[in-house]
């Protein structure tokens, strides 16, 4: 029997120092100081994301736009670029869903039971970064370095670190950040196969323990508006129709442009947030801006 996400979180906060109550994104942190934000970005700090790396979901409570990162995880982004392409999503209810942690879909049995007739994946929870990687640094805690590779927050050991390894790579891993995708499995590490979760807030215990290979870029007040409950009572909230940029016809295609991180608009907003945050500042402070037109 598969055993849903939401039960493997509970294990581990079972199994934490802190209290669950405690260590879950319904800790209060001190609000930021109000950030004098850089003049609006250039058209230069805009990049525009490979269409096929783009899921456009449509549901019952609006549009989401996911950009998966294959530098991250390339086995899971062909597994939902394949379904999504053969229409295994459309129709798939978000049968789990909890407030201030996240929604879950994907299961085309629509009990959190189910999988797809593919082989389950290996898990991909970390990869190998080096220099050529487009890598944008935000801080530098204590050995590691916290930043992003395109619009998905990543943890990596320190790039230092490399004249250490035999292959000249360091570790890193996409960090739970609200809008981050995951991948559902049970206890099993490679037992991953098609169910996903999308981020309602932050929370990182669950870096390293599932794959993280994504980000909502335009939609996140759709995924905190869809209907809770575990599991969700019926009716259900659903994915209406799942595709990707690249295959939807050209003159209903939306042009989708975000912010590069690597930019002289993104880098301002760093050093801003930075600023205003002090030593509370986390990778998930920054928002990455969309163009959807």
């Amino acid at each position: 029997m598969r055993l849903p996400i939401v039960s493997a979180v509970a294990l581990l906060a079972a199994a934490a120092v802190v209290p669950a109550a405690q260590a879950a994104p319904k800790a209060k942190r001190a609000k930021a100081a109000s950030v004098a934000a850089p003049a609006g970005p250039r058209e230069t700090d805009w990049r525009t994301p490979a269409p096929d790396t783009v899921m456009v979901i449509d549901s019952t409570k609006g549009r989401i736009l996911v950009e998966l990162v294959p530098e991250v995880a390339p086995a899971h982004v062909a597994r939902l670029q394949e379904l999504t392409r053969e229409g295994v999503y459309d129709r798939r209810t978000f049968f789990r869903v909890i407030d201030r942690f996240m929604a879950q879909t994907g299961d085309p049995e629509d009990t959190g039971q189910g999988a797809s007739s593919k082989p389950n994946l290996k898990a991909e929870f970390t990869f190998r970064r080096d220099q050529a990687l487009p890598f944008v640094v935000a801080a530098s805690p204590a050995g590691t370095e916290v930043g992003f590779l395109k619009s998905l927050p990543v943890v990596s050991q320190a790039l230092s670190w490399n004249t250490m390894t035999s292959d000249k790579k360091v570790a890193a891993w996409g960090t739970y950040c609200p809008g981050v995708l995951g991948m559902a499995r049970d206890d099993a590490p490679d037992s991953a196969n098609s169910q996903f979760f999308l981020m309602r807030q932050p929370y990182p215990s669950l870096d390293k323990r599932y794959t993280a290979f994504g980000r909502v870029i335009s939609g996140l007040e759709v995924v905190r508006a869809i209907k809770t409950g575990e599991p969700v009572a019926d009716p259900q909230d659903e994915m209406t129709r799942v595709r990707l940029l690249s295959d939807i016809p050209e003159a209903e295609r939306p042009k989708v442009r975000v912010i590069d991180p690597n930019s002289p608009w993104f880098l301002g907003q760093i050093a801003a947030v930075r600023r205003a945050k002090g030593a509370d500042f986390s990778v998930c402070d920054l928002e990455v801006p969309v163009s959807v037109q």
